[in-house]
């Protein structure tokens, strides 16, 4: 493959995810509900396998640094949807909890992402669908090789592997 094709491919991505998320967006906005970011965070602690994900995990699930996944839980806290709470096995490690008002946001906020992904990838086949999310899969996972040897993939979440159904 060229490389013009892969910048077309990459463009493609791009355009793509910033077009579904502003949809999403303003659909979240239409019903009077919070950001996309919030509900990122809301999706990632309901799929995780414990349900109380350390904070630490779901900045790097997130791609968000820590001050960042810090600032948005803050806010989610603020609002009852999330808490902090301490780890059983180490006190000094702190894991995020939704609240029962968070589950109820997420549940809403859930079904309007379902159907706008639905609305906005519904023209693809089920063959289609499954060659992206393998494609983009293997992109995502570190599966294609590099050139360059500072760019292997680093496991940064401690052997915890992201929950599948994160955004």
């Amino acid at each position: 493959m060229r490389s013009d094709q892969k910048t077309e491919a990459w463009r493609a991505i791009c355009m793509t995810h910033a077009t579904v998320n502003k949809r999403v967006q303003d659909a979240f906005l239409a019903a009077d509900l919070p950001p996309l970011s919030w509900f990122g965070i809301l999706a990632a602690v309901k799929a995780s396998p414990s349900g109380t994900p350390r904070m630490s995990d779901l900045a790097d699930w997130l791609t968000l640094s820590r001050g960042g996944i810090t600032k948005i839980v803050d806010r989610l806290e603020q609002a009852g949807l999330l808490e902090r709470v301490s780890c059983a096995h180490d006190r000094r490690i702190l894991q995020a909890q939704l609240t029962p008002a968070g589950k109820r946001m997420f549940s809403e906020m859930q079904a309007i992402h379902v159907a706008e992904l639905e609305r906005d990838l519904g023209c693809l086949t089920h063959e289609e669908i499954s060659f992206i999310a393998s494609a983009l899969g293997k992109v995502g996972a570190g599966a294609c090789p590099t050139t360059r040897a500072d760019t292997a993939p680093v496991d940064q979440t401690d052997g915890v592997a992201p929950p599948a159904t994160v955004m």
